[in-house]
């Protein structure tokens, strides 16, 4: 009954993609049949692992996310485990080889929200990396089936939009993440006198990341770039909206897309999708 145990798990991972995120959720539903359970077992994990640092305050996050990363890599050294998330996640691994360098580059970013409340250069950059790159390059690995030379030509790309996404959700959560965590992502950034200047070079860096990968979108295998355009439109409109918010405003309330919003978005994109226009 290993077959009814694996599709459990991968509904679990599901069912946590669909309470956390409405925008990657309704992403995801257009993606070929083929590729919802193991990106919604991406997602899984990624999601837990974040909880872990962002909002266990009351619990010892340290033990809790050294467990975590120890059970991960058991689930995918035995190929199993209790907990329906990992074992998701271990199945996804081995079915697409998603490499061991990007879970450890994942966790340790999630490690380093432990440890450091300002980033400074380097220290972003390995943070933006580990927290959201890899993540675009593991849903990548799922995408391409196997296929190593569209995977190489198409990292760069993936890169970009998961760097655009994460820069767009520091803007949106700059409140929550100062008042709650006491974090400032942007290097150089006082969150007390954010100013207009910081906003626009901050802007600007999160456009070219854009601009890159929109290059690779167009590019994905057909089942898949659909569901990846449909992300990238959500978050391009929701950047529109912080563009068009002054900085003051960043600081004080958390700029959102209304679902209703999301659903023109999503039959327009659909519309586009169907005549080739993407």
């Amino acid at each position: 009954m290993m077959e009814l145990y694996n599709k459990v798990c991968q509904e679990c991972s599901k069912h946590i993609t669909n309470r956390y995120s409405t925008s990657f959720s309704m992403g995801i539903r257009v993606f070929d049949k083929r590729f919802r359970p193991p990106i919604y077992a991406v997602y899984g994990f990624v999601r837990f692992a974040d909880e872990i640092v962002d909002t266990f305050h009351d619990f010892p996050k340290k033990a809790l996310l050294d467990r975590f990363r120890e059970d991960t890599y058991r689930a995918i050294e035995e190929r199993i485990s209790l907990n329906p998330v990992l074992h998701a996640f271990q199945e996804t691994v081995h079915q697409y080889q998603i490499e061991r360098e990007l879970i450890d580059a994942f966790l340790d970013s999630m490690e380093m929200d432990l440890h450091f409340d300002r980033y400074h250069d380097s220290l972003y950059k390995k943070y933006i990396y580990g927290s959201a790159e890899v993540v675009g390059l593991m849903c990548l690995r799922v995408f391409v089936e196997g296929d190593d030379e569209q995977y190489e030509r198409l990292k760069a790309p993936a890169c970009s939009l998961g760097s655009a996404f994460q820069k767009i959700n520091f803007l949106r959560d700059m409140k929550s993440d100062f008042d709650e965590r006491g974090r400032v992502y942007f290097p150089g950034v006082d969150y007390t006198r954010f100013c207009q200047q910081d906003k626009l070079e901050i802007e600007a860096d999160i456009k070219k990341d854009f601009d890159d990968a929109y290059k690779g979108i167009v590019q994905l295998p057909e089942g898949a770039r659909f569901g990846v355009y449909l992300a990238y439109i959500y978050y391009t409109n929701l950047f529109k909206k912080i563009r068009s918010a002054p900085a003051d405003r960043v600081t004080q309330e958390r700029i959102r897309v209304p679902n209703r919003r999301k659903a023109v978005l999503l039959f327009s994109s659909a519309l586009r999708n169907s005549l080739n226009l993407l």
